[in-house]
């Protein structure tokens, strides 16, 4: 397997290590201060209008998608790179770059599932940046860890669908510029159990499409929330039907597969940043009479921070490399171990550096309570930590034949 990039993604690299520098790091406070005067937790600040322009004009635009045409045109393990450097600012610059969950995913599927018609009505303008979206898989009655449990009904009904469920953890959805979700339902519960999901795109401004709340995630208010909506016999056209009918969990798992890259590789971004920042923090305080940098423990947490996130990105490099060499079913097994691995890491460096920084590492003043979150959030996100277990294990159990003989 080779990691090397060609010289475009090495000057990618550079350009986007620049402009993290040269824009996102110093618009980080500014986005706080406004986002406090909007007094709105899903407000969409001036700031970062500003930063999309700016990255647009860049050509740091829509990174994740490998069409040359909408989008970059890198492989998935050409752009795990590029998505480690905006985890470092996780509010800030994958949307900056048109780069965000849970649009890169629904942008994913549009393109490779929509017809032309989705395309130029919903596609065009986000990758545009115009608008957002949502999508609409879990439900809070039924333990969604298994897709399968899917209660919510899509029924075909003349010309169109009726969708009738509820949803929660629509990521985006509380936001004024989410216009659509694309929700998976039950169209026909009497088909195969991988055959019975099918997915629609529904306008959220369509007659009963209901945001009823939006729940915290460990006391924080993520911009766009992760509401619960209901849909209250929502009718939409059946040209709004994505794919064929049964076919929403084979598209689900087309969505993530790389979407799962992106996120792992965010997520050892976001750790890289736990660690600068541990490291300036102990180099700069004395306790003891020493610095902390000197301290036995504190350079112990430091080493395994350091060993944790190169294993990590190995393994996510290599589930990059066999999604585009061998295809996302072959790469099923190394795509739920770094699902593991990755948030686990996160949670362990920001969790050390609240340790190292005390109760300062509680409050906003750092990033590095809410990159706690954010990794801890992620072992639940897209399939929890014992499903992914799980297929690992069924893996390794299928791999040898029950009568083989132990070689020695």
């Amino acid at each position: 397997m080779d990691f090397s990039y060609g010289p475009n993604v090495d000057g990618l690299r550079g350009q986007l290590d620049s402009f993290m520098d040269d824009h996102v790091y110093p618009a980080e406070a500014v986005y706080v201060e406004q986002m406090a005067q909007a007094g709105d937790p899903h407000h969409h600040p001036e700031i970062l209008e500003r930063l999309k322009h700016e990255a647009r004009g860049q050509g740091l635009w829509n990174l994740f998608l490998p069409d040359e045409e909408a989008g970059a045109g890198l492989s998935v393990l050409e752009y795990a790179p590029l998505a480690e450097i905006t985890g470092r600012s996780p509010s800030l610059a994958p949307e900056a770059l048109n780069c965000s969950a849970p649009d890169t995913g629904n942008m994913e599927i549009l393109h490779m599932f929509g017809t032309a018609e989705q395309k130029e009505r919903w596609l065009a303008p986000l990758l545009d940046g115009e608008i957002r979206s949502c999508f609409s898989m879990t439900e809070p009655d039924v333990a969604s860890s298994d897709a399968t449990n899917i209660r919510t009904r899509i029924e075909r009904d003349g010309d169109g669908y009726v969708i009738t469920g509820r949803k929660w953890f629509s990521s985006g959805a509380a936001s004024a510029r989410c216009k659509f979700s694309i929700v998976m339902g039950v169209t026909n519960p009497e088909a195969d159990r991988h055959r019975m999901q099918s997915m629609v795109i529904v306008p959220l401004e369509a007659d009963g499409v209901e945001v009823e709340r939006d729940p915290t995630v460990f006391g924080y208010h993520d911009r766009g929330g992760h509401p619960q909506i209901n849909f209250d016999g929502v009718r939409v056209p059946a040209a709004n039907l994505l794919g064929e009918e049964g076919g929403g969990f084979a598209i689900a798992q087309a969505r993530l597969g790389p979407g799962r890259i992106h996120h792992c590789m965010r997520a050892i971004g976001a750790a890289e940043r736990c660690l600068d920042l541990m490291i300036q923090r102990s180099k700069s305080r004395v306790a003891f009479g020493r610095p902390l940098s000197d301290q036995g423990v504190v350079r112990e947490w430091i080493a395994d921070a350091r060993i944790r996130i190169e294993q990590a990105r190995l393994l996510v490099l290599k589930a990059a490399w066999m999604i585009d060499n061998v295809g996302t079913k072959a790469a099923r097994t190394e795509i739920a171990a770094i699902k593991v691995v990755a948030p686990g890491l996160l949670t362990f460096v920001a969790d050390r550096a609240i340790q190292l920084f005390g109760a300062a590492g509680f409050t906003p003043d750092w990033p590095l309570a809410q990159l706690y979150s954010m990794g801890r959030w992620l072992q639940i996100a897209d399939g929890p930590d014992e499903v992914h277990r799980r297929s690992v294990a069924r893996a390794e159990l299928n791999r040898l034949d029950p009568g083989a003989e132990f070689t020695h």
